[in-house]
C-alpha cells in the first residue's frame, strides 16, 4: 500500500523530450507560413476542415496542428467553424456520394479568394476506397477545383505546414 501511495506522490515522467532540431524546423515553417499569409492576405489565414468521408487518420494529423506541440494558432493561423469565414478548405477523404453535395455547398459558401487543399491519398484519388460503390470515382477534384494535393496516408503535420507554405507562395 505504501508503494502505491509513494508512486502517486512522485510520478515518473511519461513523455519524451522534444528534439530541438524538430522544434526549430517547426518554428521556422510556422513563421514562414505566417509571413506569407500576411503578405498575400494582409491578415491571418482562416482554415475550414471538411471531412468528405475519410477514415479520420488525416483529421488526427490536422487536429495535431492545434495541440500544444505544434500550436499554429500562436502564428495567426486558425481553424474556423464556418466556411463563410474561411480562406482555405482542407478536404480529407474520398468524397462519398452522400457528401458531394455538402462539399459543393461548402465551396460555394467560401468567399473569394479561396483555396482548396486535398489532404491525404484518399482525397487525391480515393486511395484504398477506390473500388467502393459509395465514393465518387476521382476524389475531391471531381467535385470542386483543387489547388494543392498533400499526399500521405496520413500526411504529418510538418508536411501539412510545408504544403500550406507552397500554396501561399504561388
Amino acid at each position: 500500500m505504501k508503494s502505491y501511495f509513494l508512486k502517486n506522490i512522485w510520478p515518473r515522467m511519461l513523455t519524451e523530450k522534444i528534439a530541438t532540431e524538430k522544434e526549430s524546423e517547426l518554428i521556422k515553417l510556422s513563421e514562414a507560413l505566417q509571413g506569407v499569409c500576411r503578405k498575400k492576405l494582409g491578415r491571418s489565414l482562416a482554415i475550414r476542415e471538411v471531412d468528405a468521408g475519410s477514415c479520420n487518420g488525416c483529421e488526427l494529423e490536422i487536429h495535431a496542428l492545434n495541440n500544444p506541440f505544434y500550436d499554429i494558432e500562436r502564428f495567426g493561423i486558425r481553424f474556423v467553424a464556418s466556411p463563410r469565414h474561411a480562406d482555405l478548405l482542407l478536404v480529407t477523404g474520398p468524397v462519398t456520394k452522400n457528401m458531394s453535395e455538402a462539399l459543393k455547398r461548402t465551396y460555394d459558401c467560401t468567399p473569394i479568394p479561396k483555396w482548396v487543399v486535398a489532404v491525404g491519398d484518399c482525397a487525391a484519388g480515393c486511395g484504398v476506397f477506390r473500388q467502393s460503390y459509395a465514393v465518387m470515382s476521382g476524389g475531391v477534384s471531381d467535385v470542386v477545383p483543387v489547388d494543392l494535393w498533400i499526399y500521405g496516408c496520413p500526411p504529418s503535420p510538418i508536411d501539412l505546414l510545408r504544403g500550406l507554405i507552397l500554396l501561399m507562395e504561388q
